[in-house]
């Protein structure tokens, strides 16, 4: 860890936000504790979705159990590993179908949070798209064909139809590839306005047919709340066409679906998570991961949860045969807790980390985060509840408190009397595992 340099704006976000119990878009990395089952699980998933099939998975636990931040090292790994992803947390506002565009919400918040390995930081359509054009382009130049001849735009069209033809089958292929062809003038001949309205379609920010008939595109189809779901299998198969390995989507807290309180708009939600659901496991979306995060409750409740519809329960139910058993390679992933030895490689890592970040050398000893952790699980019922949030909340805050205050002392912090450290200062009861960043 200490050859490891990481840049402070980082560093601090990182600090900043798991203090406050909120999962950092970045540098997850560097506290990536436990879930290697987990997340080997997930990486065999994107193989398969590399070589042309789907998936879908539910990652499940309490408040606090990790699904957020498991969600973002996948999201992490899978930029690393060429792919494109999106993500959107659901709320009353953005849904998977509702009676006032909550579906459609959903899709532009998953085309505002793309991103792509060039781009991480959100947004990255339009880099993807400029990219392929300047793919196109470099091939029609070893062809011998420059931006100044004037046929370039027609060799432009013809690259792009000779790319996309194959999606012009699918549920609104033929005005994606329009819309696209669009785009790519626009951005050749800079007629911004051409190239805002393909944009704007993409984004699926028209509101009306009439409206978009009316643009400069001339295209008799929007994205909305009943198709939303259809471009998002057309994407993944233009990402894979045009150089990615796939397209994996996540939705957290998506709780807020068992907390819709109208029984009929609740239905509709999960008859189109089951629509999602079957597409995935029968082959009909290519290339594409789906990824939710959500609580038992939203899995189990039987009056309101995923299993209060029958033909969800009886898919995501687990064998008769498990003995209870968490089954990675079925679509239910169930978060358990971390490890004791886990929990302390964790605040070990916080230690070195807050010390790099506010450039002191740590002053708590192995021995002492062992008495932490003695602490928070002594609590009632924490041997089996307690969350990693729980413990870098509280494992910061001590922290803190200590580097603000230098005469503060550990033991009346923790409430405990600091067991005697072994040689060296390291604790005789927990084995220390290795990590590799």
């Amino acid at each position: 860890m200490e050859n490891v340099r990481i840049p402070r704006r980082v560093l601090g976000t990182l600090l900043n936000s798991l203090g406050a119990g909120v999962v950092p878009r970045t540098g997850l990395e560097y506290i990536a504790i436990g879930r290697q089952k987990e997340i080997a699980a997930v990486v065999s998933d994107m193989e398969n979705i590399a070589d042309g099939m789907s998936t879908f998975r539910f990652f499940v636990g309490k408040y606090g159990s990790g699904k957020s931040f498991l969600i973002g090292l996948v999201r992490s790994n899978a930029l690393q590993r060429g792919f494109v992803t999106a993500d959107a947390d659901l709320s009353p506002e953005r849904r998977f179908s509702g009676t006032q565009g909550q579906g459609i919400a959903t899709y532009r918040e998953l085309i505002k949070n793309l991103s792509v390995r060039e781009y991480p930081d959100d947004g990255a359509l339009e880099g993807i798209l400029a990219g392929w054009l300047g793919d196109i382009t470099a091939s029609l130049s070893a062809r011998g064909v420059s931006p100044s001849d004037p046929g370039f735009m027609d060799e432009v069209k013809k690259s792009v139809y000779s790319v996309l033809s194959g999606l012009k089958g699918f549920v609104d292929g033929f005005e994606f590839v329009r819309t696209l062809e669009c785009y790519m003038e626009g951005y050749v001949t800079g007629d911004e306005a051409l190239k805002s309205d393909a944009f704007k379609w993409l984004r699926g920010e028209f509101a009306t047919r009439l409206e978009a008939r009316n643009s400069l595109l001339g295209i008799n189809s929007v994205i909305d709340d009943s198709n939303w779901y259809d471009h998002i299998k057309l994407l993944a198969r233009y990402f894979k066409l045009v150089g990615y390995k796939g397209f994996l989507v996540f939705f957290d807290e998506c709780v807020n679906l068992f907390k819709i309180v109208n029984r009929v708009s609740r239905e509709n939600n999960y008859e189109k998570i089951l629509a999602m659901f079957n597409d995935a496991l029968q082959g009909k979306a290519d290339h594409l991961g789906i990824f939710m995060g959500g609580t038992p409750q939203f899995l189990e409740d039987p009056r309101r949860g995923l299993y209060s519809y029958e033909a969800l329960k009886s898919r995501l139910e687990g064998g008769r045969f498990t003995d209870g058993r968490n089954d990675l390679m079925g679509p239910v992933i169930r978060l358990e807790r971390l490890t004791d030895n886990e929990l302390f490689a964790l605040v070990q890592r916080l230690r070195s980390l807050h010390a790099a970040y506010y450039g002191y050398d740590p002053v708590l000893t192995d021995g002492q985060l062992t008495v932490f952790l003695e602490a928070c699980l002594k609590r009632m019922g924490a041997d089996l509840m307690i969350t990693p949030r729980e413990v870098t909340r509280d494992f910061l805050g001590v922290l803190n408190v200590m580097y603000q205050d230098p005469g503060a002392d550990f033991e009346t912090l923790v409430g405990m009397s600091a067991a005697p450290p072994s040689d060296g200062g390291d604790s005789e009861d927990i084995e220390i595992p290795e990590i590799q960043i």
